[in-house]
């Protein structure tokens, strides 16, 4: 693992093997701040985490046990970025109750398990940062449990902001459109998105916003026409329906 640094600010990023959770991490490493990474499976986690200089704990952030090793180490906890999630589910007609559960309990268990232990650790100045969807305010069709779990995520951060505000505590939510990652390889339409990069840079400026500013939610979509636009992505599975058989 690497070295911590003296004196710098700290950061705990969930889902921190790939996708937005991995460019929190290089954003804010290259910041200067002392990151650990979280996620359930090791091997991704700590190649992550070794590109990028950051430390690694194997956490399971939908289960209190499971996430218990995160914070093991720290004795204050500055910033905690909440990224870790699944686009899972499909149409309610077709969706049974255990893909329903493991969806629920990824994108909105996940917050309170991580809320609950990270707490003790925060004082003024602390920061949370939940990494959510635009499915939270437009919610999809065979995404059910996704769209719910998101928009579960931002009342839950909301409310979690009117608790802790009084401690000197800010809450904020990043919600995104599309973000070209591996997570978006099954959609069977190709659209415009923006880069994880893009969400990391957000995540690094909210906490420069001063904490007398409540600041509830950014959100963050591609442009689709001008100079300013980039092409659309074409995903693997849209590649795929337009090959034919």
């Amino acid at each position: 693992m690497a070295s911590r640094a003296e004196g710098s600010r700290n950061a705990l990023v969930t889902g921190g093997s790939g996708g937005i959770g991995k460019a929190c991490g290089r954003r804010l490493a290259d910041l200067g701040y002392d990151v650990v990474l979280t996620a359930r499976g090791e091997g991704p986690l700590r190649a992550a985490a070794e590109e990028i200089g950051a430390r690694w704990v194997v956490a399971d952030a939908s289960d209190p046990a499971g996430f218990a090793p995160a914070l093991a180490d720290l004795t204050h906890l500055d910033l905690l970025v909440h990224a870790a999630g699944t686009l899972g589910g499909t149409y309610a007609r077709k969706q049974t109750f255990d893909q329903w559960r493991a969806t629920m309990s990824a994108n909105l268990d996940s917050c309170f398990v991580v809320t609950a232990a990270a707490l003790p650790l925060m004082r003024p100045g602390s920061r949370f940062i939940f990494i959510s969807s635009s499915a939270a305010h437009e919610p999809m069709p065979a995404r059910t449990a996704y769209s719910a779990s998101k928009a579960g995520m931002n009342a839950f951060a909301r409310a979690l902001a009117l608790e802790v505000d009084r401690d000197g505590i800010n809450v904020n939510i990043v919600t995104p459109g599309p973000v070209e990652t591996e997570m978006l390889q099954d959609v069977p339409f190709e659209m415009y998105a923006i880069t994880a990069a893009d969400v990391a840079d957000a995540v690094a400026w909210l906490d420069t916003v001063a904490a007398s500013v409540d600041l509830p939610e950014v959100r963050l979509n591609a442009v689709t026409r001008g100079p300013s636009a980039r092409p659309p992505i074409v995903p693997l599975e849209a590649q795929r329906r337009a090959a034919g058989p």
